[in-house]
């Protein structure tokens, strides 16, 4: 709009008539229209008084529409490049850094919960393997012996709890690289159905055991199955030992299993 023109001598009219009034409250309706054909845009706005009374009308039309749009692509072409190179970036930087961290440490406590599952897994079949006690009556021919290997549910055992405790060694490294590449989405899935399956191994392993150190103990009435436990203390302390150390592993694969989900829930 061109200094001088009659649109804005009807703008400061408009204005004057506006100031004149002492309007204390008034409301300016603008609205706006674009005529891609001619080449064109026009306005138009309206003053009233708050009570709605009439004060003044102006529109008219302005050339060059086809330079003022792209003044217009072009603020806000520069306006989102700004935003996208400083602000949006950074923030996402930020969230993403911090949700890396979170990662590692979560990794570290896997990493940690692993090396302490070891221990009992471990123990558990080293106890069970080595249960072997011998009962002497009157000379060396005549013996009663109590073994791990009497018993296929033992003989299981030993076996679960030795492929457990190998799973646990070799899922160190594998534990390793989620602490050095924490969004490493694929590896953490591996983990989780391997740690599962091993869970799910101990847990058979260490209640089909329990069944039978209940016997040993207790022995079945119904069935005449006798209470060994007073003549075989030490293989029955054995045993009742590497069935605890076999469900503090079940614990602990219990506390790996859930942080491993926690840390894919991340994701």
């Amino acid at each position: 709009m061109k200094k001088g023109s009659r649109q804005e001598t009807e703008v400061n009219q408009a204005v004057n008539r506006v100031q004149q009034n002492a309007v204390a409250e008034w409301n300016c309706s603008v609205d706006a229209a674009i005529f891609e054909s001619e080449g064109k845009s026009g306005f138009g706005f309206v003053i009233r008084r708050s009570g709605g009374q009439f004060l003044y009308a102006v529109s008219g039309t302005l050339p060059g529409i086809e330079n003022r749009k792209m003044s217009t692509k072009s603020d806000i072409n520069v306006e989102s490049g700004a935003a996208a190179k400083g602000k949006a970036p950074l923030i996402g930087v930020v969230a993403k850094n911090e949700n890396a961290r979170f990662k590692r440490v979560l990794g570290i406590i896997d990493f940690v919960l692993r090396l302490c599952a070891i221990v009992p897994a471990l123990a558990a079949a080293a106890a069970m393997g080595t249960s072997d006690e011998t009962l002497p009556f009157f000379t060396q021919f005549f013996q009663f012996q109590a073994s791990y290997d009497d018993l296929p549910t033992f003989q299981f055992f030993v076996v679960a709890m030795a492929l457990v405790s190998g799973y646990l060694v070799l899922s160190l490294p594998f534990s390793i690289v989620t602490i050095l590449r924490p969004h490493a989405a694929g590896l953490r899935i591996l983990l989780l159905i391997l740690d599962t399956v091993a869970l799910t191994l101990a847990t058979a392993a260490g209640s089909a055991a329990t069944a039978i150190v209940y016997l040993a103990h207790n022995g079945n009435q119904n069935t005449n199955w006798l209470a060994i436990c007073q003549q075989f203390g030490d293989f029955c302390q054995k045993v009742s030992g590497a069935v605890v150390a076999s469900f503090v592993a079940v614990v602990i694969f219990v506390f790996i299993v859930l942080l491993s989900g926690f840390a894919l829930r991340r994701h």
